[in-house]
């Protein structure tokens, strides 16, 4: 059975504006915005809390039961920091974020971060690991990398997911 509505995966590191986009790509488009962190919590998808990194150690696999019927449905934009443990077969749009050094370490800040972990996800940005990630694990056709250093990139990176699931949407309708 085939889907009605894409599956999108919103990628990158922390602080590059991944909720933001899906929370107003949800609202402008009716797709449902699924929160991975909050699906590790709330239905418990993990293996307890690392305190140096301040953060839920992810149980993949009860994490892709959890949201499995949800995606095989179709309509999810999936806001997460990693794309790699998503199917290819559930996934139709895979967008990795990326934002300037300096500003993702004022925004990492801003979270009060511990040390290593905003070393470690400004290390990541600069070596461009989540964007060669989702390169690696989707066919490259579906993989978009978009800047999101203001709120201008943010708007005209909406309208271009927008005109997508647009065309994605008449290449796909089905024959009645």
């Amino acid at each position: 059975m085939s889907r009605t509505l894409p599956n999108i995966i919103i990628t990158g590191t922390p602080g590059v504006g991944k909720t933001s986009h899906c929370e107003l790509l949800a609202e402008r488009t009716g797709l449902r915005h699924v929160s991975i962190n909050q699906i590790v919590k709330d239905r418990e998808c993990h293996e307890g809390w690392d305190k140096e990194y301040e953060s839920w150690i992810v149980d993949e696999d009860k994490l892709l039961d959890a949201i499995e019927d949800d995606a095989k449905k179709g309509g999810c934009i999936l806001d997460w920091h990693a794309c790699d443990l998503f199917p290819k077969s559930w996934i139709d749009l895979v967008v990795v974020l990326r934002v300037g050094s300096a500003t993702l370490y004022d925004r990492l800040k801003l979270r009060n971060y511990p040390e290593i972990k905003l070393q470690e996800n400004i290390d990541s940005e600069i070596m461009d690991v989540l964007y060669q990630e989702a390169l690696e694990s989707y066919d490259a056709e579906i993989v978009v990398d978009l800047q999101s250093n203001t709120s201008e990139d943010m708007d005209a990176n909406l309208d271009r997911i927008e005109a997508w699931l647009k065309q994605w949407k008449e290449d796909n309708a089905q024959a009645t």
